[in-house]
């Protein structure tokens, strides 16, 4: 008689099963409202049971890729992903990360210029009504009323018509909302001057974006960013700070659908547990004490437990002493999630390689101000003595050398010390390697393996020397060269 998995490894299958579905829907070419099947003919299509098929089911609805239709003609059917998941599982790993606002102004610096210049070369009369729109919203604001939320930087982005640039800017904006909310001001007329400081900044933004003046659109935002910087770092208290009251769950609008009210007590939870300090380890609280706190139904927890589960936030601990155990939240969750909804929306070779560029160049500049650190002297040493090895020895393996160029990249963007910059590049490397592996490209010859650690030992040798001049210009020839590969 076979025995059901103990409900770790459940929750371990219903992952691989849902990466597997997913995957499915991708090669099929996305379209939305066509059946995968039945609950019956998924099960044997992946060899699982019921109860597995089911967990990984709720995992491709909380990503907004399927939902399960019941009745006649029923089965999963695909659906246009929902990015609002995403977003906020990335934001609850880089809280975790302890993301500062010295990284998240950083990371709208290097990002927000290039949306703004980009925009200016691509924005039509609808998207020009969509600024201006924006603008008398914020024109209308009266003191008193709460202050209006800044939609200006989110609009300005989906001109640019790069998805992956508006998914980023999005998640940054985020973050940037809840350091402006936890900010304090001496007084009433100094809220009022900031509020029309940055409408005056967003609406010669917004003049010079419709004029398409793409190089003044990049210098007023990069000014516009600096004066953010300047307000929050001397109005922001610090982070910790200010401590939320944990929240109860609700349905508004009448009786929320299980999944969703799940995914918002999931939220809810995660986010009691980043206020709490995350002590990983700690029991957050039993299974009682869950349901009384966030007033849900125990179907509704134990579904939420599942998908913070799926992110690595906690897990759920039987017997005595048992509870919803803090975890360490792990990046490839949330690099899974925001790639396939980037995999949706279908960004060019183009938009993927801007934003790329971008963000390795500002890494490799970071790296060469960090040289003389024992990790960066190491990490440099280490591809150094790479580039010897293969150089003197016979062709080696081109699948390792094509590993060996995502982890020279990766690796600078952790020496950069970014976190959101780091994780963005591992997104884009996700979407890279997605795309390799679904086109089915020829791998390279051991001779382009060859070029590409010279390549890096140039990289690595102007870092060492301090020249950032010329470790910009070495990573942007490199970077150009590699495009063929991944692209």
């Amino acid at each position: 008689m076979s025995r059901e998995p103990a409900t770790g490894a459940v929750n371990k299958l219903a992952s691989k099963v849902a990466r597997d579905i997913e995957a499915d829907i991708v090669r099929r070419g996305w379209t939305i409202g066509v059946s995968l099947g039945s609950e019956q003919a998924l099960q044997h299509r992946y060899g699982v049971s019921r109860s597995v098929l089911r967990e990984a089911v709720r995992l491709v609805e909380h990503h907004q890729v399927a939902r399960m239709r019941r009745g006649p003609g029923g089965g999963l059917i695909t659906c246009e992903p929902d990015a609002g998941p995403a977003t906020r599982a990335v934001i609850i790993y880089l809280e975790y990360r302890g993301t500062t606002l010295v990284d998240l102004l950083n990371a709208r610096m290097v990002l927000e210029p290039l949306a703004a210049s980009l925009a200016a070369d691509r924005i039509d009369e609808a998207g020009i009504a969509r600024l201006r729109a924006v603008l008398r919203g914020e024109a209308q604001w009266k003191p008193g009323l709460p202050a209006p939320r800044d939609e200006f930087h989110i609009a300005l982005a989906e001109q640019s018509k790069n998805p992956v640039l508006q998914l980023f800017i999005d998640i940054l904006m985020r973050l940037t909302t809840r350091y402006a909310l936890a900010s304090e001001t001496d007084s009433a007329n100094e809220a009022i001057e900031a509020v029309d400081r940055m409408h005056i900044d967003h609406s010669e933004l917004a003049a010079a974006v419709t004029a398409g003046d793409s190089a003044r659109a990049k210098t007023l935002s990069e000014r516009h960013i600096e004066a953010v910087t300047a307000w929050l770092q001397q109005h922001h208290p610090g982070t910790g700070s200010h401590r939320r009251k944990p929240r109860r769950v609700r349905r508004s609008g009448g009786e929320a659908p299980r999944g969703k009210l799940a995914e918002m007590l999931a939220a809810a939870i995660a986010d009691d547990i980043a206020v709490s300090g995350w002590q990983v380890g700690s029991v957050f609280g039993a299974e009682t004490a869950l349901l009384e706190r966030y007033r849900v139904s125990r179907a509704v927890l134990r579904e939420a437990v599942g998908l913070l589960e799926y992110h690595s936030i906690g897990y759920m601990r039987r017997g005595p002493g048992g509870g919803l155990v803090i975890a360490e939240p792990k990046a490839q969750a949330s690099i899974d999630t925001i790639a396939l909804c980037l995999q949706y929306l279908n960004p060019s070779r183009e938009d993927l390689r801007c934003v790329r560029d971008a963000i390795e160049i500002d890494n490799v500049a970071k790296v060469v101000k960090r040289r003389s650190e024992p990790q960066v002297a190491a990490f440099l040493a280490a591809h150094r003595c790479v580039f010897f090895e293969d150089a003197q020895g016979p062709p080696g393996d081109v699948g390792t050398g094509a590993v060996d160029e995502s982890r020279f990249h990766v690796g600078l963007a952790e020496l950069a010390g970014n976190a959101l910059l780091d994780l963005f590049l591992r997104i884009i490397v996700e979407l890279l390697r997605r795309h390799w592996a679904s086109t089915g490209q020829a791998l390279p010859t051991w001779s382009d393996i060859t070029a590409v650690h010279h390549a890096h030992l140039r990289i690595v040798e102007a870092i060492e020397a301090g020249d950032e001049s010329m470790a910009r210009y070495r990573i942007r020839r490199h970077l150009d060269a590699a495009a063929s590969w991944w692209l």
